[in-house]
């Protein structure tokens, strides 16, 4: 009994046969062969089965038609070929699903593509030797018009080996092509020029004549729906329009992340009635994903539409290749489309920030006093000079130096303040002029100093006297316009900056002490603002008040609205050693603590420090002398400050200038007890 006979399945009446290729134990491809042409197997390109094995001749084997069988030919290979294990000596007919074996590569022979290799008794047709058997790789689900023949993963285009390279031409060249591909895409600009460049690429590197890219509208890691896919690039022969790919096909790609190559062989009535792709008449189709690991952006889509010509194992390799590669670029564009949005909302915020910072910034008052500072000020900004700040602690030195910078030429440049006196010699040297990698224990990074950061705008240098006389010297080469290093650097830095410095010491008397350099002390003495202290603009505190209670009201969601006479009269007769700074403190705290919606004179604690002759209330009762000891004196003190402040310990302490917990242990000592009312 033949073996033909065995199988019980007789061969079809037309001549149509295919072979199912397996190498390594994953299926590559099925070919068909057609009655009058000659199928060629080897290891070189030119053979229509080729096949990457060392074990594979250049030129191992063919298959034709002889009258009405199926014959193949050893051309008399190295290692030779087997059919169901046994070694083939000349030519040998095939039969229904023999199995022929080169090397590690299996190809079934079959006139039935629909049927699985696996289906045909294998006792009888398989030797014994044969340890796999080829299952065919048509799917074919109920609702798919496409037979799905080859799956794959991953590319040979990502690593491959040298040896694979060098005994391969074709390889070679489409690495080349992925190569000059790669370079384009990474030229595109947005998703839908890359899509563009992808698709040239694959047109010219494979046979496809119509395809089209569809992304999803982001990348995910979970569960993607074809109905989600949009057209992002299309390119096809003629008018012929797009037909998206079928929901079957997109739908185990999108779930699988393996890229598909399927037939749609619409002259085998066995496998298909009627032509899937409508008009177009496709013969075979690619469906790649487009991931990196797994997230996946879309997919990329192409059809055949010549029939000699189908998409192969290698075009679906290369195309798989590209979608790899388009996947890395699409994550770069989204990242630097991110930058971008990011880069704007912070120019957005950037400039409401600069908005309110003006408005932070704006010298509140009327008085004579403000009105010729704000003179001083609109003279100086336009200029380039060196101005030197000065006035007592709280004043608001710093509230001039932005009012200086913002009517300046280099408002739009950046703005960047230092306080010389917060830090140690080293780490204001540093700070200033920024370090190296290395310069010092945790200097881990690199880091621009003040000067840098501040190049072509303003550096506003606050306590600028407590700056000791090493770094005064590298100070004024800066301010002269010399290049300065980093810390631990040697490369000279040349920036353009204008410098704003201020101070509440008195420098005259530090350069006689010699304890501030006199030609840093000319050099910064350019030009000079005196900003006088609170006191001596006493008509602007009532528009300071309501100007602090508004915007720190505001702030602290409070519903606080006025002051009292009385709360504006105890503002307005306080001495303010702490300046226009201690004045915004004590209403911050007068907000805090007001219960209403108007601030009163019990709301507001001043210091003692701040204690006025014309205030007699926080003096001793009666200016004779009186025999008394220190602690009766005190006693007294404590009391009338008591009944001032109506009996509020935190404040009474508060004007005192002791600690709540110290006034309840001298209450306690004196005996001191609120009277009932």
């Amino acid at each position: 009994m033949t073996s033909r006979e065995s199988t019980g399945s007789k061969r079809p009446s037309e001549d149509v046969a295919y072979l199912v290729v397996k190498q390594g134990g994953t299926p590559r491809d099925v070919f068909r062969l057609v009655p009058g042409k000659v199928v060629t197997v080897g290891r070189a390109p030119t053979n229509r089965v080729v096949i990457w094995d060392e074990v594979c001749s250049r030129n191992h084997c063919e298959i034709f038609q002889n009258d009405s069988d199926w014959t193949l030919r050893d051309l008399g290979s190295r290692n030779g070929t087997k059919i169901n294990g046994e070694r083939v000596a000349g030519d040998r007919e095939l039969t229904e699903g023999e199995l022929i074996q080169i090397g590690e590569c299996e190809l079934g022979f079959t006139y039935d593509p629909s049927r699985s290799l696996s289906e045909v008794d294998q006792e009888d047709h398989f030797n014994s030797d044969a340890e796999t058997t080829v299952d065919l790789v048509y799917e074919r689900p109920s609702d798919s018009e496409h037979a799905i023949i080859l799956r794959t993963r991953n590319s040979r285009y990502q690593s491959p080996s040298p040896a694979e390279v060098a005994g391969n031409d074709r390889i070679s060249q489409e690495l080349a092509r992925l190569y000059q591909l790669a370079l384009d895409m990474g030229a595109a600009s947005n998703a839908k020029n890359l899509s563009k460049v992808v698709l040239d690429g694959l047109f010219a590197a494979t046979s496809a004549d119509i395809g089209a890219v569809l992304l999803l509208p982001e990348a995910i890691t979970g569960e993607a729906k074809p109905s989600e896919l949009r057209v992002i690039a299309y390119e096809g022969t003629g008018d012929v329009p797009y037909q998206k790919v079928s929901d079957f096909l997109s739908r185990t790609v999108l779930a699988d992340r393996e890229a598909i190559l399927a037939r749609d062989l619409s002259d085998d009535s066995r496998l298909i009635d009627r032509d899937s792709l409508g008009e177009i008449h496709a013969r075979s189709v690619i469906c790649a994903p487009i991931r990196v690991g797994p997230t996946i952006h879309g997919l990329i889509h192409l059809y055949s539409t010549n029939p000699e010509i189908p998409l192969d194992a290698d075009d679906l390799e290369f195309t798989l290749a590209v979608a790899d590669q388009m996947a890395l670029i699409l994550d770069s564009l989204v990242q630097k489309e991110s930058l971008a949005t990011g880069l704007a909302r912070a120019k957005d915020e950037n400039q409401t920030l600069r908005r309110q910072l003006e408005i932070d910034s704006e010298l509140v008052g009327d008085s004579p006093v403000m009105s010729h500072l704000r003179d001083q000020i609109a003279k100086i900004a336009p200029t380039e000079a060196t101005v030197l700040i000065r006035g007592e602690s709280g004043v608001g030195k710093e509230l001039v130096a932005r009012a200086i910078y913002f009517s300046s030429r280099r408002r739009n440049e950046p703005f960047v303040c230092m306080n010389c006196a917060a830090l140690s010699e080293s780490l204001l040297e540093s700070e200033l002029f920024g370090h190296e990698k290395g310069a010092f224990t945790g200097a881990t990074d690199r880091k621009n100093g003040k000067f840098e950061q501040a190049h072509g705008g303003t550096l506003f240098l606050d306590e600028v006297g407590e700056m000791s006389s090493t770094i005064q010297s590298k100070f004024l080469r800066a301010l002269e316009g010399h290049p300065f290093e980093r810390v631990g650097g040697e490369t000279p830095i040349q920036v353009d900056v204008r410098v704003l410095a201020a101070t509440n010491r008195d420098l005259e008397r530090s350069v006689e002490e010699g304890k501030f350099r006199a030609d840093l002390y000319f050099r910064l003495h350019v030009v000079e603002i005196q900003v006088e202290p609170l006191r001596e603009h006493r008509a602007d505190i009532p528009t300071l008040a309501i100007h602090f209670l508004k915007r720190l009201a505001a702030k602290s969601n409070r519903p606080v609205e006025r002051f009292t006479p009385a709360g504006l009269e105890a503002l307005m007769t306080y001495d303010w050693p702490g300046n226009i700074r201690e004045l915004q403190n004590a209403i911050e705290r007068a907000i805090i603590l007001c219960a209403g919606r108007e601030i009163t004179d019990a709301d507001i604690q001043l210091s003692t420090l701040g204690a006025s002759p014309a205030n007699p209330e926080v003096q001793s009762k009666g200016t004779d002398y009186r025999e008394l000891s220190l602690d009766v004196l005190e006693q007294e003190h404590i009391l009338a400050t008591l009944k001032r402040t109506k009996w509020n310990k935190s404040q009474a302490a508060q004007i005192l200038g002791i600690e709540r917990s110290t006034l309840d242990r001298k209450l306690k000592r004196y005996r001191i007890s609120r009277p009932q009312t």
